[in-house]
Order: C-alpha cells, then structure tokens, then sequence
C-alpha cells in the first residue's frame, strides 16, 4: 500500500507500508524531485547491468528524508510550512517514508530503529527550523 500525505496541493510525505508488492520496478517521485524514491521487485536471476553515474551538479534547495523504519513503532507528525499542525501516521517495522517538503516530528512508541538517508553535506542546526510539537491529546490519526 501507498500512502501519499499532502496538504494545499504540497505532497508532504510519501509512505511505503512494509505490505506493499508490485512486479517489476515503480518510481513514486516524479524526474524532478531532488530525492527519489522506487521500489523494485525482481525475479531470481535477473540482472542489473554493472552502471556507474556522471557527475551532474545539482542544486538542492530543501532537504528531504527517507526513513527505514528497521523495527518498533513510529509516530510520525506532519506540520505544513507555517508549523500547523496537521496529522500523524503509524509506521511500524519495514515501512518506509520519504518526507518531501512541511514539517516532521517523532514519537517513538516502542524501541525504534530507524534508517536515514537524506541529501548532504549536512549544515548542523542550518539546516533546520524547531518548533513546538503537537500535544499527544491533540494527535490526529485515520
């Protein structure tokens, strides 16, 4: 299953629940998105030919983050650009979320281990804007 949070027309997050199956390869972010974010299905021998990428400069203008959530229980809370509050989501084990653009926090509902991989080089607090987080009595999920 595929879960694509949006808000005013802004794609926010794409999720990847651990469930989802497809044949073949599918690309959820569209050719000019700065991270992409696929998912491959491949028969027992099939080959990806030996590949190496041209060096391209590329202009980031907004870090986004993929999260393998390895094990536990994430709560994931959406914010638009202004710091309203919006939802929250569940992941749990072996789901995956692409935060595109908004704003994100975190609750850890049972040890976690998360993978992340995002653009660099990482600029320390530069790079971020904190705010207050929602209050858990006031925590939207569907």
């Amino acid at each position: 299953m595929i879960e694509r949070i949006e808000h005013n027309g802004l794609e926010l997050a794409i999720i990847i629940r651990s469930s989802y199956r497809k044949d073949g390869i599918e690309f959820f972010t569209g050719d000019d998105s700065s991270q992409q974010l696929g998912y491959m299905q491949r028969p027992e021998g099939h080959v990806i030919e030996p590949h190496r990428h041209h060096i391209i400069p590329r202009a980031v203008h907004l870090t986004q983050e993929v999260l393998f959530i390895k094990s536990g229980r994430v709560r994931v809370d959406f914010y638009d650009n202004e710091q309203q509050y919006l939802q929250s989501k569940i992941l749990d084990k072996g789901d995956v979320i692409l935060l595109a653009d908004g704003g994100h926090g975190f609750k850890m509902l049972e040890q976690s281990e998360i993978i992340e991989v995002k653009q660099g080089p990482y600029n320390g607090e530069r790079d971020k804007v904190r705010f207050e987080a929602v209050k858990d009595e006031q925590v939207k999920l569907d």
